[in-house]
This record gives structure tokens, sequence and C-alpha cells, in this order.
């Protein structure tokens, strides 16, 4: 709950800002989730325009006890962009190409670009940013680089991590700093500094000076040739430089640390990235068709053999739910029967021929190993259809009826690909123990199978198996020295189990960086370190009922209007710009701001509909929508006379507004003169619902923002 005194505060200062500035409850319901099964209202949403306004945010809250949680598009699976401090949207205005060199090979960005479409722009050069993660055409460089984000090429192209050269950052006293690679006479000079800049620098050397500690961090961090490891601060990377480590020919970066640290060490306002050539003009994907996972992880081993550019995994569930799904039925066409997985097998090269000559060494070696029944062959224009099957892949999930879904708990375990098999195997029988199914996906080349668990957040009992599952799986994950996350991100999910990984010498290590950098606990707190129990501020209430609702339109099928809301699992799809194509979300297109998104009806409706989280509105279990919210106006002291019967006005000021529709049978529309509009929220309870949303935008005042809400019955 804010206080009124902090309420006055964040108003007042949101005035100072050249960006935006929000605290209505509206704005902070959009922002209180992510694709994650987090859920957690903010007390505040800001759109910085400048890195002036970044220093502000910074020295406002180091003495409030509020966090800076930084946000791009907000398709995070642990939560890291979930909390109660102020999430700072660096995706609507800190999104420009700043420098590109075509002759180094590099580009200097801010951290709101989306790598796609920075793509698009690179494309006439003949290079590119190569880590490409599902979320691609919507994600931007800064969750890429608090992520570790690598994508389906991780194979050859690695992380985020091998692909930023600097970045430049505002630490936490408001300073800002440049960490690039330096020469060990460099290192040494940012030791002597009597500044935070310089702590940061003498304390990581307390660590890496001594040789034991040094051994300690080579023996608790998961096996190196895991090219996906991305469990809690990286000091295995970090440390591996010629200034502590005379086997090493690499220099010093602080680069390292930072991607992956989930944004709670600095905040990055620009970063400086390498660029790749364009990959060899000729590819083709081989789709094998097998019977089930154990099969599919063995005829990986063959694949990789024969030396390709990517491995993906799509198992039947998933497969299950394309074939619902209108906008992915048309990139099926390569699928034949009923398979119990595909295997999607890349291969690029110069000649054609020598391509196919690799297609069909590795068919005969999965033929004579009797693994898979069905080769086609894809070429062309009908690769992208496929990888656009394989990248929607988090997206269909959601259509799985009921209230059980496969959910984000443990999937982004990562284990060497020859032990994958056995892991796997192991695991199995966790999800027997607990008598659970499971999705399995992704990118089995490298390891790092997406696994996700059926389970029904809405039900105690399985909320309890979800933190059990998730511990037990931390302990397998340690027993095969793999990582409990390969690129998805420790966040407040896996931040309680990062104590089971490492020793107490290297957790305590990373306690004493957070503070070292971050005392003030200003950047994303309760990330990685001091997580709470995984359990906390999940999206649904356990025990939580769905009320049914009689709707203009029939939603018998996706059980009812609540369980189509929540068909929205916030991987943020309806993110993508025109640039991408496509016709998700139009609105968003036309405006490019979060809450003109789908993504952001259905946290509004979710929450109107079920929590009762905007304030003066709400509706009780029987749905008596309208004398929940007359309460709330008296209790606000609204004046008598605007309350009349079964509906009431609130007096508004001008505004300026973005029309968003968010509804189902819209009518009873009764559109204003003018300038001036009004939020329409037509309700009958236990007859047609119908919801009309104005977003009202600034003019005027920076800050200030202007509500007003319409409740009428439909007669």
């Amino acid at each position: 709950m804010i206080s009124d005194q902090l309420g006055e505060e964040l108003i007042v200062f949101g005035r100072t800002l050249e960006g935006d500035f929000f605290t209505d409850d509206t704005q902070r319901v959009i922002y209180a989730t992510d694709a994650s099964v987090y859920r957690e209202i903010p007390v505040a949403v800001a759109w910085p325009r400048t890195v002036n306004d970044i220093r502000k945010l910074i020295d406002f809250v180091k003495h409030r006890n509020i966090t800076l949680i930084p946000r791009g598009a907000g398709t995070s699976l642990a939560g890291q962009v979930v909390g109660n401090g102020i999430v700072v949207d660096i995706s609507r205005y800190l999104n420009s190409v700043l420098e590109v060199n075509k002759a180094e090979k590099w580009v200097r960005v801010q951290p709101g670009v989306v790598p796609d479409e920075l793509n698009l722009l690179l494309r006439e050069t003949g290079l590119f940013f190569a880590p490409e993660t599902s979320t691609s055409n919507r994600c931007v460089i800064g969750g890429m680089i608090g992520n570790n984000s690598s994508g389906l090429h991780s194979l050859i192209y690695g992380t985020t991590r091998e692909h930023l050269i600097s970045v430049n950052a505002i630490l936490s006293d408001g300073s800002e700093e440049e960490f690039k690679e330096l020469t060990e006479e460099e290192f040494d000079t940012k030791c002597t500094l009597d500044s935070l800049s310089g702590a940061i620098y003498r304390q990581i050397r307390g660590i890496f000076s001594n040789p034991l500690q040094l051994q300690e961090i080579d023996n608790e961090y998961p096996d190196k040739r895991i090219i996906r490891r991305n469990t809690g601060y990286a000091l295995d990377e970090l440390s591996d430089c010629r200034h502590f480590r005379s086997e090493s020919t690499k220099k010093f970066n602080f680069c390292k640390l930072l991607a992956g640290s989930e944004g709670t060490l600095a905040f990055i306002t620009e970063a400086k990235l390498r660029l790749t050539p364009l990959p060899p003009p000729l590819k083709v994907l081989v789709c094998v068709h097998v019977r089930n996972v154990i099969e599919a992880i063995r005829g990986n081993l063959i694949a990789l053999s024969e030396k390709p550019s990517a491995v993906e995994l799509m198992d039947k569930k998933i497969l299950d739910c394309t074939r619902e799904n209108i906008s992915q039925r048309k990139n099926r066409f390569f699928i034949q029967g009923d398979p119990g997985a595909v295997l999607i097998i890349e291969f690029t090269g110069e000649d054609m021929e020598v391509i196919l000559a690799r297609v069909s060494a590795m068919e005969e070696k999965m033929r004579k190993a009797g693994v898979g029944y069905h080769f086609p062959v894809i070429t062309g224009e009908n690769i992208k259809k496929v990888w656009e099957l394989r990248k929607a892949g988090l997206g269909v999930l959601s259509n799985l009826p009921g209230d059980a879904k496969p959910v984000t708990v443990i999937e982004d375990t990562s284990v060497h690909p020859e032990k994958l098999e056995e892991y796997i195997t192991e695991f199995g029988r966790i999800l027997d123990r607990y008598g659970l199914d499971c999705v399995y996906h992704a990118h089995i080349s490298v390891g790092e199978l997406h696994l996700r668990p059926v389970l029904d957040l809405k039900n105690k009992k399985d909320i309890t198996v979800f933190q059990k599952l998730a511990e037990d799986t931390a302990r397998l994950v340690k027993k095969f020295n793999g990582s409990l996350s390969g690129e998805h991100g420790d966040g407040r999910l896996r931040g309680e189990f990062l104590p089971l990984i490492y020793s107490d010498n290297i957790f305590n290590w990373f306690i004493e960086i957070k503070q070292t950098w971050d005392p003030f606990k200003v950047f994303n707190n309760r990330k990685i370190i001091d997580s709470p129990p995984i359990t906390t501020s999940l999206r649904y209430i356990p025990g939580q009922y769905s009320r049914d609702f009689n709707t203009v339109f029939d939603f018998t099928e996706t059980g009812g209007l609540i369980r189509t809301i929540e068909k929205c699992n916030g991987s943020g799809d309806c993110r993508k710009s025109e640039l991408m194509g496509g016709i998700m979300c139009p609105s968003f297109m036309a405006v490019r701001d979060e809450n003109t998104t789908t993504r952001a009806r259905a946290n509004i409706l979710r929450e109107f509909l079920s929590r009762n989280a905007i304030r003066g509105v709400g509706c009780d279990r029987s749905g008596n929508m309208l004398t929940y919210a007359q309460k709330k106006l008296h209790a606000r002291n609204i004046p008598h006379e605007l309350v009349r019967g079964d509906a009431f006005r609130l007096p508004f000021k001008s505004a300026t507004f973005d029309v968003v529709t968010i509804g189902f049978g819209i009518r009873n529309m009764r559109p204003r003169t003018g300038a001036l509009s009004e939020i329409y929220r037509v309700i009958k309870p236990g007859g047609r619902l119908a919801i009309l949303e104005f977003f009202p935008r600034q003019t005027g005042l920076r800050g200030k923002l202007y509500r007003s809400y319409s409740l009428n019955v439909i007669p």
C-alpha cells in the first residue's frame, strides 16, 4: 500500500522528468506482470527520455527504500521485471541506434533497441547482431544483456556476453561509468580511485587475487563446455583474464559480469555490440519426425556429428497446440501424421551439393541407429515458416484448455548434451513421483530443453508441488554439473535455490558484490540475491474462484470469459512493430505504448474481473460490481450528487486520449462531443458485459494524469 505522503512525493517527482511518469492504477496494473508466473503491483511506472531522467530516478529512490526495476518488452520468464518498486520502461524512448561502424564490425545502441529491427537496419552492411532469441522481434538489447540471452543459433554464435564489447552505465551513486576491456595497468589504476567505481574494482580484486578462491570457482561452477550457463553472477567468466589467470589470453572486462546480472548492479544506458558477418546464403532444414523425446535426444547427438548450425526440439504437446492456432496452421505444412516430437536441424553453407551430402550422411546414421521415421527437407521460403512455428512455442502453450498450464519453473536448466538423456530420464522419475506431465522443447543442441510441467497455480496443492519440484530439479542439475538457468535468468524464480548450487563462499561473494555495487538496493532488489520464496506474489491467488459471466459472445469453448483472458501468458507477441509484419497488435504498431497492447488489455480485464485491483471499479464473487464501485466512491469522498442509482460519473479534466478497445460485443456507447472523452465500463450483473477504454496520455504539466470513469447498466 502506498502511503499518502509517498503518493504526493511521487506525483511531485514525476513533474521533474523529461519523460513520462505514471502513478495511476491502470498503468501500475499493466506493468504488474511479465511473461512469468508472478504479479506484483509497482508503486509507479517511468518512461525515461534521457540519461538524466535515470539519474533523477536513482536519486529519488535511494533513501526511500524503493527499487528501480528496468524493463524492456516484459518477456522475462523468471519475474525479473516484476516487483513493488518503480518499473522503468526503457523501450518507449531509449531505443536509438547511435552509431554503426562497418569497418570495425560494431554498433552502438541504446538499451531499448529491438534486435530484429537492428538487424533490418544492418542488413545492407552484410553484418548482424547474432544472438537470436525466440522473442527477437520484440525483446530489447538491454533485456538480452540482463539475461545474457542467446537463441536458436547459440551452437555457433554463443550468448550475448560474447557479443558485448562495452557498456555505459549509471551506478547507484548516480555516477556514469564505461565498462570495457582493460589492460592490467588500467585495472590497477581503477583500483586506486576514491569512488564507488574504485570500490567495485577493489572488491573483485579481493576475490580473484586468491588462487584457492579461483580454484573454488572452477570446482563449483557449471561444466565450462555448456554454452548456456547463467546461474548467479558470472564469476567464472569474469575471472577468465590474464590479470588473474596466467594461462588466459583475455583482458578483464566487467561486461562479463553485467551480462546476466538482470539489472541488479547498474543501469545500462548504452551498449557497444560486436557484429558478425551474415550467415552463408544457402540453408536447409531437416525436420526429423521421432517417436518420443528420448529418441530425439539420441538423434541430436547424431546431428551434432555433422556440424549443424542449429538443432531445436518441438514435442507433441506444442505441435498439438499449433494445430489449434489459426496463425500457425499454415506453418505445419511439413508435419506428417502425429509425431511424438520433431527435431529441426539446420545446415548452412556456400554449396548446396555439399549441404545435401551432409544431410544424407546424417539421415543414414539416424536410420541405422533406429532414430526417426520421416525426414522432410525444407528449403527456400518455407524455412521461415518452420522457424516461425518453432518460435511460437511459448505463446501457443496457453491454448491448453483448463486452469492447468505448462508453467515456467524449471524451464531453463542446461546440461552437457552428452548427459542429456540420463538427466531427462532422472527428471522423468521426479515427474512420475508427483504424477505430472511435461512439455519439452527448444535448444536441444546445447543441452537446454525448456521443461514445462503442467500445473494449476490456482490450486494450493499444485503450488506446493511447484516449489518442491523446483528444489528437486535444482539438486538434479547440481548432480549433473549443469546450469540452473541457461538463458532465462534467476530472477525471483531461481534465486532461492542458488545456495543449493554453489558453496557458501561463492554465494557470500554474490552478496558482497551486490552490496558493493548497490549498497542502497537501488537496482532490481530481491532478484538473484535476497529472492523471496518462489511461491510469493504469484499471478493467481491460491484457491482463486473464476466467475462466470453471461457475455454477448460465447466463450464456452475456452472455459468462459475469465479463462479466455488468462490465455494471455504475457509473452508479449503483441508488441511487434509494423517493421516485423503480421497483424498483432495494430494499436501497438501505431503508438508503440505498452498500454496499447493486447497484453495490457488482458491484464486490465483480469484485474478488473478477478482482483478488484483498479480503484473506483470492481466486483464481488456474485458480480455485484456497481454496488462495490459506489462504496469505493463514497470512501473517496466523491460528492454525493455524482452517484446516481446504478451508475456514477466522475468529473474529468482535459486530456489527450489514445483509443484502445478491450471488449466483446461493445454496445450502449455514448460518445461525448469536443476534445473530452470518458472511460466507459458497461456492466450488467448476470447480463451482458462490455468494455471500451480510452487511455489518457499526458498534456501540459508532465506526470499529471486524469482518469474519468463511467459505469452504466445496459438497459
